[in-house]
């Protein structure tokens, strides 16, 4: 599926010398805003409460590299075992070493197999509920594992954005599509009952080896309602297993034990809003596929957190990791138990609120070159955490 992908806009030098400006110094008491959310999902494997992996997670999360670092807002994590596993993760998300200290969870939901749990700021994003999209089943055409929708407001946001978010481990390779397939179907359902203008997407463990995999095309496929369908934000469809093609894409498995860097298992997927140019938004360019020359692609702000191309069908490159450095992807490595895989993330961008001193006509300004550059700045950004 190919996903047409934001037009590119001319802009001037003197139309981003004023942005820059505006963003930089205050024009009475208004300021040119654009506010940011890092979302991520990540398969931590069986994460039970405090232990020697400890350190590497807070490592992985705030551990910093030439600029850049993961520092998720969001996190949907798969493969929690209990509530004070929960517990125990967001003290280790609080207590790491240059956090906020401001991180959260919602209520833990006990399933039949591992469970989804969610982790937020505080500060970035409002809580509002989690519902269960679908109950795992040990039958055969049934989904393992229960499925939850977290339900957010996006705080700071001019637009007041509503978010849902999906987090998925679906059926492992070796057991019938029909598991993977029941629980994409469901997911589409209830995105698509959705209250109108809620925002929504997908992040999980989706275990597909490419685009054709039924659950995947059951999520992404034109079909006679497209209000729940979800998209591949950096638009790379393909057969992803055991294929260089896709190096930089691979999630699956960093560690020792998992038959290396060949899998795109783990997927953050989103609805059309998200990539429409207006209000919450991805930071890049929506559907355009990922570069298959650079990790480092100038067009989007999602990555597959330390994998910098240089592990096909390996354990995760250590010693001159060009993405993380050599701190951060051995505690990837470490985190990583029996293959594990890599946390994947990506930015959105929202209209943020400002207050103008009166007659200023500062926001006027603002809009107006926002239209024009904003897109271009948020690319230019999304990597870094100020």
């Amino acid at each position: 599926m190919r996903v047409p992908s934001l037009p590119r806009r001319p802009f001037g030098l003197v139309a981003s010398a004023l942005l820059s400006l505006l963003l930089l110094f205050p024009v009475g008491n208004g300021w040119a805003q654009f506010g940011s959310l890092r979302i991520a999902t990540w398969n931590v494997t069986d994460y039970g409460g405090p232990g020697a992996r400890d350190a590497d997670f807070q490592n992985v999360f705030y551990g910093a590299f030439e600029g850049r670092q993961f520092a998720p807002d969001v996190l949907l994590g798969q493969e929690f075992l209990s509530q004070s596993a929960v517990n125990s993760f967001v003290t280790l998300l609080n207590t790491a070493a240059g956090s906020p200290g401001d991180w959260a969870a919602a209520p833990f939901l006990n399933g039949p197999d591992t469970d989804s749990a969610f982790f937020y700021r505080a500060g970035k994003i409002a809580y509002q509920g989690t519902s269960t999209v679908s109950l795992g089943s040990p039958g055969a055409s049934e989904l393992p594992r229960n499925t939850y929708r977290y339900d957010v407001q996006v705080l700071g946001d001019s637009d007041g954005s509503r978010l849902s978010l999906y987090s998925s481990h679906m059926a492992s390779q070796g057991n019938p599509v029909a598991r993977r397939l029941a629980e994409a179907q469901r997911i589409r359902d209830d995105a698509e009952n959705l209250p109108a203008g809620t925002h929504f997407l997908l992040g999980g463990d989706l275990n597909v080896t490419s685009s054709g995999d039924s659950a995947y095309a059951e999520l992404t496929g034109a079909q006679a309602s497209d209000a729940g369908r979800f998209f591949d934000p950096i638009g790379t469809p393909g057969s992803w297993n055991n294929n260089p093609a896709y190096r930089f894409v691979h999630t699956q498995a960093p560690g020792a034990g998992g038959g290396g860097m060949d899998d795109r298992f783990d997927f953050l997927l989103t609805s059309a809003s998200l990539g429409d140019g207006s209000g919450l938004d991805y930071a890049g360019f929506f559907g355009t596929p990922y570069s298959t020359t650079t990790w480092d692609d100038p067009n989007h702000s999602y990555r597959a957190w330390g994998n910098d191309g240089t592990s096909f069908n390996e354990t995760l490159t250590v010693t001159g990791n060009q993405m993380v450095g050599a701190s951060v992807a051995r505690s990837l490595v470490n985190t990583a138990t029996n293959g594990g895989h890599l946390p994947v993330f990506m930015d959105l961008r929202f209209n943020a609120a400002a207050v103008p001193e009166p007659g200023t006509g500062t926001l006027v300004l603002v809009g107006v070159l926002g239209m024009i550059g904003g897109r271009r700045l948020a690319r230019r950004r999304h990597l870094r955490r100020v």
